[in-house]
């Protein structure tokens, strides 16, 4: 059955034909995203939810969605999606963080010339048949300090077109490398350092935690004197009552807006002041970003739907279309030996470490170790998914570790999957053959060569002989058919492994049998 993709916002028509084209049944309804109640109603029904900004993504609306796999906000910001909630569904969120970058980055160069011309004011007075020719008394910005505030795509492209006008460009991002600072020709520094030295200040920077007010009355009060503010990326990132006063005061000469920390902002304190420019969040209002975002969204569903492509997901590593298939069956290994240990564990796990040895180390591991994490909590967790699950392990305080060594040994490709709880340690490795299926090679030391199967038996035991002719015999007793037998031992007269595929569900008593069977020290059914 083809996927069916709902588009619940404003969004080109090209788009909608991406999905046509792709063989993606679509249902276009644009005013549906105001409608939060019939959205909640239909949901169910839909494999991916295309949105812009008027939809709102809530936990209800997710609770409703049973079939949903992806979310994808054309643009890039992605307020309007309740990531945990998507996150603790399974759902991919995904935005297009470039699809509008030069657009954004244009305005905030053009709000940047109509502060420091005072444009809007000009023309206003103009065309109210004044000739206020000395009132108007502008600045240039050649030679002038711009100081960026978050240095990403955005942020790059003011600076370069900012260098373009003979400016200096000095740059606080704490994520911006002194080598790509050279190469964008900016000046890296801390951010008192920038408050202090640069005439105008631009921002593009997220809003999270760290950045909300990054421009507090506090740190307004260490700019230079006459300092002109711009922002257009997120609102919040200013604290505007804080802003208003340095204007009045003369700490700050003026200010251009284009984001608010309310929106649909009908009022704010900055409204009316004669020094402020604003703008109704027009920074990525052009015919070529719509088509932009509209294309890459519908480009960028239709991948992971398709191919399990992921690209710009803001709560999943990206997975490139040449990169899925490879990652696959490494995928479904990793799940199965998460499983595998998580059906064995019963004490509370304290740390989980995943060692990728070989080519499988050059893969997207971030995306194995949530498949292995996944395996192992869902025994517990039912609700646990490849995308929850490095949430739900950092909530329970559970360490995940990571190592890659690019050298192989007696295989091309071997995951290593380590439990590490108060009471014991357990260890299981894996591979994938070239038949693409998951083999297990490794339990606790002792080789073995086992395929997963929908049911197993897992034995261990001592090493002692008319072991395997009594413990068949019970399976044959109780009318359970092998389909297939794995040994292994650590040495003779040792710890030893039994791992059989079994067809249909293990009872109960017969478990009871093998468990008194003298050398058995375990004896686990197991499903995958």
């Amino acid at each position: 059955m083809a996927p069916r993709v709902l588009i619940s916002d404003a969004l080109s028509p090209a788009a909608v034909q991406i999905f046509k084209d792709r063989g993606i049944e679509v249902d276009f309804q644009p005013a549906l995203g105001k409608d939060k109640d019939k959205l909640a109603e239909i949901i169910g029904n839909y494999d991916g939810l295309a949105i812009r900004s008027a939809t709102k993504v809530t936990p209800k609306i997710l609770e409703n969605a049973t079939r949903l796999k992806v979310v994808g906000r054309a643009g890039i910001g992605v307020d309007n999606v309740d990531i945990p909630a998507a996150t603790a569904k399974g759902v991919i969120v995904m935005n297009t963080p470039f699809g509008n970058s030069i657009t954004t980055a244009e305005h905030a160069i053009a709000m940047m010339f109509a502060l420091a011309r005072e444009i809007p004011a000009a023309d206003a007075s103009t065309q109210a048949g004044k000739w206020e020719k000395n009132r108007f008394m502008g600045v240039e910005l050649t030679a002038k300090t711009l100081g960026v505030i978050g240095c990403g795509n955005i942020g790059s492209i003011v600076a370069d077109r900012a260098l373009g006008l003979k400016m200096k460009v000095i740059a606080f991002d704490p994520f911006l490398s002194s080598e790509r600072a050279l190469d964008i020709g900016v000046e890296k520094v801390e951010l008192d350092d920038l408050l202090a030295r640069a005439d105008i200040i631009t921002l593009h920077t997220p809003l999270t935690d760290k950045t909300r007010n990054v421009l507090s009355a506090e740190a307004l009060a260490k700019t230079k004197k006459g300092v002109r503010i711009i922002n257009c990326a997120r609102g919040g990132l200013v604290d505007e009552a804080a802003l208003a006063a340095a204007l009045d005061s003369g700490q700050v000469a003026g200010a251009a807006f284009d984001v608010f920390s309310s929106e649909p902002a009908t009022e704010n304190v900055l409204f009316g002041h004669p020094n402020v420019i604003c703008t109704p969040h027009l920074g990525a209002s052009t015919t070529e970003a719509q088509e932009n975002v509209a294309l890459q969204v519908a480009e960028q569903m239709s991948d992971y739907l398709l191919r399990g492509a992921i690209s710009n997901a803001v709560n999943f590593p990206s997975i490139t279309a040449e990169e899925a298939p490879k990652l696959k069956p490494f995928i479904e290994l990793a799940e199965k030996l998460g499983s595998f240990a998580g059906q064995l564990t019963d004490t509370d796990i304290k740390t989980v470490r995943i060692t990728y040895d070989g080519a499988v180390a050059g893969l997207k591991i971030k995306a194995l170790t949530s498949a292995a994490v996944a395996g192992l909590l869902r025994p517990a967790l039912q609700d646990v998914n490849v995308v929850s699950a490095p949430s739900i392990a950092k909530e329970r305080g559970i360490v995940v570790e990571e190592t890659t060594r690019e050298i192989a040994g007696d295989y091309e490709s071997l995951v290593t999957l380590t439990v590490v709880t108060e009471k014991m340690e357990r260890s299981i490795s894996g591979t994938v053959f070239a038949d693409g299926r998951p083999r297990i090679v490794d339990i606790k030391g002792i080789k073995v060569d086992a395929e997963f199967a929908p049911s197993m038996l897992y034995v261990t035991n001592e090493d002692r002989p008319g072991f395997v002719g009594r413990f068949a015999s019970l399976l044959g007793d109780a009318g359970i058919n092998i389909a297939t037998f794995a040994l292994g031992r650590d040495r003779q007269g040792g710890d030893a492994i039994a791992l059989v595929e079994v067809d249909g569900k293990v009872p109960a008593e017969l478990l009871d049998k093998v468990q008194q069977i003298p050398s058995v020290k375990q004896a686990k059914p197991l499903v995958f």
